[in-house]
């Protein structure tokens, strides 16, 4: 029976990383981040890639990478939800080297596994595993089109694009049009790829590509969000315990114990999912089954954890200063990135033969 606990290795990679997030990703940082044009710390990327290493997790170490696994990339995406972190990990480390590990173009691999280079799949955030993604038209060699809703493509050197005639095109990012959109999450942003006539270098088949990508960005994703809904649980109970009414703390209230108590309920159930899906990603169990689990169960939960987060620290859980509101939006984006909870219910009960009636 697969171990989903935490081990040694995995805790000193949380510290590590818990660390030095604290130094770059502070929450008055974050917040006046999302208030400037760079929505990207560029500092806390070269520490966390060039510093640690961590965007190289997935690449075998004969590419350049660690080759580590899925379960330690999770622990990294884990501490990065905690702090709302305003870096491209998800859609770099993992989501555009997936693609490429299901490519095999090693060199493009290695310049990712650095972090020198940023990578991004260009598909739309809220497609789910297995769902249908847009294409540009390749005519000679050249790239056509125009793909909306593609995260973090604003801080990419290269994007993943994939083509009309099943194939998928790395394209410098200089040779494309980038515009960023409305984002409701100001420290993951979207933005419109526009393509015309961008060259582009073949590295492989775009569809196992797009899907071996989602699937891992999915079951990671889980991790990130129990980051989310943990720190929002933590962070609540912690300014209940000081909190004051009528001359008690806030937290002793009997309501509000069963709140919390159910709160706490979900959230660990949550990091079981999360784990699972992260462990089957890595050990190459019942993947597809576990992602769907952990996604059916991870997007209610960190968007209800940061609701409870808002509105127990009543009128300063309000304010632009306080950090709750970056973690809401990031919960609420990230329910419906690589698909929705209902999406994921509903591919999972085609997948263990229980159909809905």
């Amino acid at each position: 029976m697969t171990d989903l606990l935490y081990s040694e290795e995995e805790e000193a990679l949380r510290a590590a990383v818990r660390d030095l997030l604290a130094d770059h990703c502070d929450a008055p940082g974050v917040i006046a981040r999302t208030e400037s044009d760079a929505a990207h710390d560029a500092a806390a990327w070269k520490a966390l890639t060039e510093g640690m290493g961590l965007a190289g997790l997935l690449v075998p170490e004969e590419l350049g990478g660690q080759g580590a696994s899925h379960r330690e990339v999770a622990v990294v995406l884990e501490e990065l939800g905690r702090a709302v972190a305003p870096v491209p990990y998800l859609t770099s480390a993992v989501v555009a080297t997936e693609a490429l590990l299901a490519c095999g173009d090693g060199q493009l691999l290695g310049k990712l596994a650095s972090g020198r280079t940023v990578g991004a799949l260009a598909v739309g955030l809220h497609v789910a595993p297995g769902g249908g993604f847009r294409t540009v038209r390749v005519v000679d060699g050249r790239l056509h089109g125009e793909l909306t809703g593609i995260a973090d493509a604003v801080a990419a050197d290269v994007l993943l694009v994939p083509g009309d005639d099943g194939g998928l095109y790395a394209v410098e990012a200089g040779a494309v049009t980038v515009t960023p959109q409305v984002s409701f999450d100001l420290t993951r942003p979207l933005a419109t790829v526009t393509l015309d006539g961008a060259a582009g270098r073949r590295v492989g088949d775009a569809e196992p590509a797009v899907r071996r990508a989602l699937r891992a960005g999915a079951g990671l994703l889980a991790s990130e969000q129990f980051g989310v809904a943990e720190w929002a649980l933590t962070e609540t109970v912690r300014y209940l315990k000081e909190r004051k009414q009528f001359n008690r703390p806030v937290g002793g209230f009997q309501a509000i114990k069963h709140r919390l108590a159910q709160l706490w309920l979900e959230v660990v159930n949550l990091r079981a999912a999360a784990r699972g899906a992260a462990d089957a990603l890595a050990c190459g169990g019942d993947a597809d089954v576990l992602v769907a689990v952990a996604q059916a169960y991870a997007g209610p939960v960190a968007v209800h954890a940061a609701e409870e987060a808002l509105q127990l620290h009543a009128g300063i859980g309000m304010t632009w200063e306080h950090p709750i509101h970056l973690y809401l939006k990031r919960a609420k984006a990230d329910s419906i990135a690589f698909g929705t909870a209902g999406v994921h219910r509903e591919a999972l009960g085609a997948l263990v033969d229980l159909q809905a009636p």
